[in-house]
C-alpha cells in the first residue's frame, strides 16, 4: 500500500513514467520500489500542510480500493492505480476553493461512484479522469493511447462543450443533451455526471453566492429529477436537500433541527409500533429487518409548502421499513412474502386502503419494487410502512447500476427466458429517451423542458382493448395514449373509447382504464394537442407534424419578405431578419415567416420596420450572434464580477421582477437581459432554476443596501389569509394592518363559504423584518388559521 516519506517521486507524462528530485507525497512499495505524486503550493502564499493533505488522500485512496474489492477483477488495481497517477500528475498544479488539492474531488467522485452507486473498475477509472480534458492540457486521444477507446467515449460524454454557442441557443443546455445522448451508448456517462454533481453540492459552501444559485438550480432543475428517474433514491433526496440548503436555508435548517429533536417521540412511536409484529413475522419464518427513517428535508418542505402547514402537522415525515432477507426461489416467493407481511401488519392495525401502492406485482418504470401500506399507528396517528426483499432494498437505494447487477447475478430466477417487469419499464424508458435525443433539430432548451417531463411523475396504468400494459405519467391524455401505442396512431387519433364510453382526445386516464384509441385518415395534428399532452414522446411526434405544416407556410412567408425587402432596398440577410422578427416581438424569425404566409400578419406593416432602422441607436441593440459576444455586451451593463447593491449602485439598470416580487431581506439574484437591464429575482422564485440552469452565465451577485435609512421605497407584496368566519374579521384584520402597522392596503378580497373564509391581501411595505411583524400580528387575530406570503404570481 501507500506509505508517506520523502524518497524519489515519479509523474507521469504522456509517454511514461519519470522519476526526479522532490518531497515525496505518495508512495506505493509492493517491491520496495518507491513512486510517488507531488502537489504544488497553491498560490497567495497559502500555508499548506503537505503531509496532512497526502495523509488524507493515502486514507481516501485505501478506502476506495476496499469498497471497490466487490467489482474488480485480475489485473482492474493496476489500472485504477494507474489512473490515481494520472489523474494527480494532470491536476497536480491545481487547487479547489476551498485550497484543498483538486485530486480530492475526482477521488470522491470515484468514492461515491463506488460506494453509494456501486459502478464497475471502468466507471472507477472515468471518475478519476473525468476533469482532465475539460481542465488540463491532456486530450481525449491521450485518454484514448492510455486506458481505451470505452474510457475516452465515457470522458467526451463528461467533457462541457466549448463556449462557441450560438446565442439563441443555451450552453447549458447543449451539455444537458451531450452527456444524454451517452445514453444511448453508455449510461455510466449519466450516472458519473451525477456522483459528480453530487460531490459539487456537498463542496458548495465555499463557491461565491452567484456560483452557488447556478449550481444549485441546474442541480434542482435536472440533476435530482435525473437521479429519481434512475432510481437513486438517496442521491437525489441529498441533492434535493443540499439544493434547499442553498436556495432557503432559515427553512432547511429549521425542518433539520425539528426532525432532530423529534428523534426520541419516534424512537418510542418504533418500539410500541414493532412490538406485536415481531413476534408474528418470526411464526411465518421470516428473517426480517425493520428499520425507521426520517423523510427528506426537502420532501418534508414540499408538503408543508404545498398544504401551507408547520412541521408540527406533518404527520409522515418518517416512515417503517421491513426487509426481508431470506434467500427466494423465484419472484412469486418474493410476492407471496410481501404479502403475508402485509396481513401480519393489518392483523395489528387498521390501514387505510385509499394510501396503499402495489409496486411489487407493477414496478415502477426506473425498476422499484415495494408495497406501500399505510397505517394507523398506536398512538392514533398514520405512518407509512414500506415492505420489501433485499433485493428489492439495494434496486430502491442505488436504482440503475444495482438493477444490473442483479441481472448479470441471474437473481430472477424465475421465467429465465422472460424480462422481469422492472427490466421492461428500464429498458422501455432508454428506448424512449433514445428516440427524443435522435431529434437533432429540436432546440437544445426546448429538448431539456420536455426531457424533464420524463423524470419527475407519478404513474398510471391503463390496457389495450387486447389487455396489454401501458405505464404513463399521471396527468396522461388518450392521446398520449395514442402515441404510446405508435406514433401513426397518435398522429391519426380522432377519439377514444374508455371501458368502452367515447370521450375526446383531452380524457385524462385513470388507474385500471381499458382504452381503445379511434383513428382517421383525415386528422391532422394540430397546436391545441400540446396543450393536453404530458409526455415527451407525444409532444416531440406533434410538434414534429406541425413543423412539417410550418415550415411550408414558413417558406412562402419568408419569399414574401424577400420581395417586400428588395423593394425597399434593404439587405435581407440573417441579421436584419432577427431584427425584423425581434421588433415584430416574435420569439424566432421562422414564427414571423409563418404569420406573414398564413395571413395573420399584414405584410404592409414591413414599412414600420424601415423607420426603425434609421434609428442607429436602436441598430447596436441587435442580439450579439455567439455567447462570447453576448458577455461582451453584459460587460456594457455591468462590469465583470461586480456586485449589485440595490438602493446604492444606480449605475445599473435594474428591476424588480413580477413573478416573485422581492422585497428588501429577501435572498435575491440579478438576471441581466438584454434591453431591459438587470431583473432581481427572489432565490426561491418558481423561475429561478429553469432561468438559472439554462442561461446561468447572466446571473449577477446582488445584495440590498444595509443602511434600512435609505430604503424609504415600498414593495408590493401579496398576502394569503384564512380561518373561521366570524361578525367583524374583516374589520379585525384592516384595522391591524392600516392602524395598528401602518401599512397601505392595496386590495382585499376575502370571501366566506360553509363558515370558512379565506382571502387574498395586496399590501405596500418596506421590507422583510416590516412583512414578518406584520404576519405575526395578523395570525394573533382571533379564529385566523393561517397567514402566508404569496411565494409566486400567475
Amino acid at each position: 500500500m501507500f506509505t508517506t516519506t520523502e524518497l524519489n517521486r515519479s509523474f507521469i507524462s504522456k509517454k511514461g513514467i519519470y522519476e526526479t528530485e522532490a518531497n515525496v507525497i505518495l508512495t506505493e512499495n509492493p517491491n520496495n520500489k518507491p513512486v510517488a505524486i507531488n502537489t504544488i503550493q497553491p498560490k497567495g502564499g497559502m500555508q499548506i500542510d503537505e503531509e496532512k493533505e497526502n495523509a488524507e488522500l493515502l486514507k481516501m485512496y485505501r478506502r476506495l480500493l476496499r469498497k471497490a474489492k466487490p467489482v474488480m477483477k485480475p489485473g482492474d488495481s493496476k489500472q485504477i492505480k494507474k489512473a490515481f497517477m494520472f489523474a494527480a500528475h494532470a491536476h497536480r498544479e491545481q487547487r479547489r476553493k476551498s485550497g484543498e488539492p483538486y485530486i480530492y474531488h475526482p477521488v470522491q467522485v470515484a468514492m461515491i461512484v463506488t460506494e453509494e452507486i456501486g459502478l464497475d473498475t471502468t466507471s472507477i477509472i472515468s471518475a478519476f479522469l473525468h476533469d482532465v480534458v475539460e481542465d488540463t492540457e491532456y486530450t481525449l486521444k491521450d485518454i484514448e493511447d492510455k486506458f481505451g477507446i470505452t474510457v475516452a467515449n465515457i470522458i467526451d460524454g463528461l467533457t462541457k462543450m466549448s463556449a462557441s454557442a450560438k446565442m439563441n441557443t443555451s450552453l447549458q443546455a447543449e451539455n444537458f443533451r451531450k452527456m444524454l445522448l451517452t445514453i444511448s451508448k453508455d449510461i455510466r456517462v449519466v450516472l458519473i455526471k451525477i456522483a459528480d454533481r453530487l460531490h459539487n453540492m456537498r463542496t458548495l459552501e465555499s463557491q461565491p453566492r452567484d456560483k452557488q444559485m447556478k449550481i444549485r438550480s441546474e442541480t434542482t432543475y435536472i440533476y435530482a429529477p435525473l437521479a429519481h428517474r434512475l432510481g437513486l433514491y438517496n442521491i437525489k433526496s441529498e441533492l434535493e436537500d443540499l439544493g434547499l440548503r442553498y436556495s432557503d436555508p432559515e427553512s432547511y435548517f429549521s425542518i433539520k433541527k425539528s426532525i432532530e429533536e423529534s428523534k426520541p417521540e419516534r424512537n418510542r412511536f418504533f418500539r410500541m409500533f414493532n412490538r406485536p409484529l415481531k413476534m408474528d413475522l418470526g411464526k411465518i419464518n421470516l428473517d426480517f429487518e425493520i428499520k425507521m427513517r426520517a423523510k427528506s428535508i426537502y420532501s418534508i418542505y414540499q408538503k408543508m409548502q404545498k398544504q401551507e402547514i408547520p412541521f408540527e402537522q406533518v404527520y409522515d415525515y418518517f416512515a417503517i421499513r421491513i426487509i426481508l432477507k431470506n434467500e427466494f426461489a423465484n419472484l412469486k416467493a418474493e410476492k407471496y412474502a410481501c404479502w403475508s407481511v402485509f396481513s401480519a401488519i393489518t392483523d395489528h392495525y387498521t390501514s387505510n386502503t385509499k394510501r396503499l401502492r402495489d409496486w411489487i406485482s407493477v414496478p415502477r418504470d426506473n425498476g422499484y419494487e415495494s408495497l406501500h401500506i399505510t397505517v394507523m399507528g398506536p398512538t392514533g396517528s398514520w405512518v407509512e410502512v414500506q415492505v420489501r426483499t433485499q433485493r428489492m432494498d439495494e434496486i430502491a437505494e442505488r436504482g440503475y447500476a444495482a438493477h444490473w447487477k442483479y441481472k448479470e447475478k441471474g437473481a430472477r430466477k424465475a421465467g429465465r427466458g422472460k424480462k422481469h417487469d422492472s427490466e421492461v419499464g428500464l429498458d422501455s424508458w432508454i428506448s424512449k429517451i433514445r428516440s427524443l435525443l435522435e431529434k437533432k433539430e429540436t432546440n437544445a432548451a426546448e429538448f431539456l423542458e420536455d426531457f424533464k417531463g420524463e423524470l419527475y411523475q407519478d404513474e398510471v396504468y391503463a390496457f389495450t382493448p387486447k389487455g396489454d400494459l401501458k405505464k404513463l405519467p399521471f396527468g396522461a391524455s388518450v392521446l398520449d395514449f395514442a402515441f404510446d401505442i405508435h406514433t401513426e396512431v397518435g398522429a391519426r387519433c380522432m377519439a377514444a373509447k374508455v371501458n368502452g364510453k367515447l370521450v375526446p382526445l383531452s380524457h385524462q386516464i385513470t388507474n385500471g382504464d381499458q382504452v381503445e384509441i379511434i383513428t382517421s385518415k383525415t386528422i391532422k395534428a394540430n397546436d391545441g394537442w400540446l396543450k393536453f399532452v404530458v409526455t415527451s414522446r407525444a409532444k416531440t411526434k406533434i410538434k414534429e407534424y406541425l413543423k412539417e405544416d410550418h415550415k411550408r407556410v414558413a417558406s412562402l412567408g419568408k419569399e414574401t419578405v424577400q420581395r417586400k425587402f428588395k423593394h425597399m432596398k434593404i439587405p435581407f440577410n440573417d441579421q436584419t431578419a432577427q431584427k425584423i422578427a425581434q421588433f415584430f416581438q416574435f420569439k424566432t424569425e421562422t414564427d414571423f415567416y409563418f404569420d406573414v404566409g398564413s395571413g395573420i400578419f399584414d405584410h404592409t406593416e414591413i414599412k414600420r420596420f424601415k423607420d426603425h432602422l434609421k434609428d442607429t441607436d436602436e441598430a447596436k441593440k441587435a442580439r450579439p450572434e455567439t455567447a462570447h459576444e453576448f458577455k461582451k455586451a453584459i460587460k456594457k451593463v455591468h462590469p465583470e464580477d461586480d456586485e449589485l447593491i440595490i438602493g446604492e449602485d444606480m449605475s445599473m439598470e435594474h428591476s424588480f421582477a413580477k413573478c416573485c416580487t422581492p422585497i428588501p431581506g429577501d435572498p435575491v439574484f440579478g438576471f441581466t437581459t438584454i434591453g431591459k437591464g438587470i431583473k432581481i429575482h427572489r432565490t426561491t422564485c418558481p423561475n429561478a432554476p429553469s432561468m438559472l440552469a439554462n442561461y446561468g452565465h447572466r446571473v449577477i451577485k446582488t445584495r440590498w443596501n444595509s443602511s434600512k435609512s435609505k430604503n424609504k421605497e415600498e414593495f408590493e407584496v401579496d398576502l394569503l389569509i384564512e380561518g373561521v368566519d366570524r361578525m367583524g374579521l374583516v374589520n379585525d384584520v384592516t384595522r391591524v394592518i392600516s392602524n395598528q402597522m401602518k401599512v397601505n392596503i392595496q386590495t382585499i378580497n376575502i370571501s366566506a363559504e360553509n363558515g370558512i373564509f379565506k382571502g387574498r391581501i395586496s399590501l405596500s411595505v418596506h421590507d422583510k423584518d416590516e412583512l414578518e411583524s406584520l404576519l405575526v400580528n395578523l395570525r394573533a387575530i382571533e379564529n385566523v388559521f393561517r397567514v402566508t406570503r404569496q411565494e409566486d404570481k400567475v
